[in-house]
C-alpha cells in the first residue's frame, strides 16, 4: 500500500521515547511513500531509550510540538515509553496537537504507554484501545480496554508493546491510506 503523497508527523519525547516504538513505525511509513517529520519537544536531537532507562539511538527533530499544526498532516504516530509518554502528555501543545488530529479525522497510531497522551487530550470516551498497564486509565477516560495486537477505532490504531510492531505498522498504514474518518471527527 502506498503514502505517496502523504505527510505523516511523529512525535518523539527526549531521553524517553522507546526506540523500536519510534523507529520501526517511522521507517515503515518512510518506506510506504510518506513524507515523515519528525516533531520534538525541543530543537536540536533527541534520543531514544530501549526498557525506558538505557540510552539507544539519537534523532534529528524536523521541528518542535511549538506552532506545529495538524492541518499540515494527514495522520499521527505517538509512540510509546512510559517516560516519552508521560513527558509527551505534559505538553499543552501535543495535547492540542493530538486533539486537532481528531477533531479533523485524521487518523493517529499510539502504541504501548502512548495512549496516556489521547487521555489527556479527551478523545478516549467511547473508543476501544489496547495496552495492559494503562487500562484502568483507559476506562476512567470512558474508554473500552481489550488486550489485542492491535486495535483500530474509527481511525485510532492501538498497539501494545515492539512485539506487536509487525501488525502495528501494517494497520496504520493501511488506515494513512485511507485517509480522513469522519466518524473520528464526529467522537472527538
Amino acid at each position: 500500500m502506498s503514502l505517496q503523497g502523504k505527510k505523516i508527523a511523529i512525535l518523539i519525547a527526549p531521553r524517553g521515547t522507546e526506540e523500536p516504538e519510534f523507529a520501526k513505525p517511522h521507517d515503515a511509513v518512510k518506506q510506504a511513500g510518506a513524507t515523515v517529520t519528525v516533531i520534538g519537544l525541543e530543537a536540536g536531537d533527541a534520543e531514544t531509550v530501549n526498557n525506558d532507562l538505557d540510552p539507544a539511538n539519537r534523532y534529528k527533530v524536523d521541528r518542535t510540538i511549538e506552532g506545529a499544526s495538524a492541518a499540515d498532516y494527514d495522520g499521527l504516530v505517538v509512540p510509546g515509553g512510559c517516560v516519552g509518554a508521560d513527558k509527551l502528555r505534559a505538553s499543552k501543545d501535543v495535547v492540542a496537537f493530538v486533539r486537532d488530529f481528531f477533531a479533523a479525522g485524521k487518523p493517529v497510531g499510539v502504541i504501548c504507554h502512548g495512549p496516556w497522551t489521547l487521555i489527556e487530550a479527551d478523545v478516549v470516551k467511547g473508543r476501544t484501545l489496547t495496552y495492559p498497564t494503562v487500562r484502568r486509565d483507559i476506562e476512567n477516560a470512558g474508554g473500552t480496554w481489550v488486550d489485542e495486537e492491535v486495535v483500530c477505532d474509527k481511525g485510532l490504531v492501538t498497539s501494545r508493546t515492539p512485539k506487536d510492531l509487525p501488525a502495528f505498522c501494517a494497520k496504520i498504514i493501511e488506515e494513512f491510506a485511507e485517509g480522513r474518518h469522519p466518524d473520528q471527527a464526529r467522537s472527538a
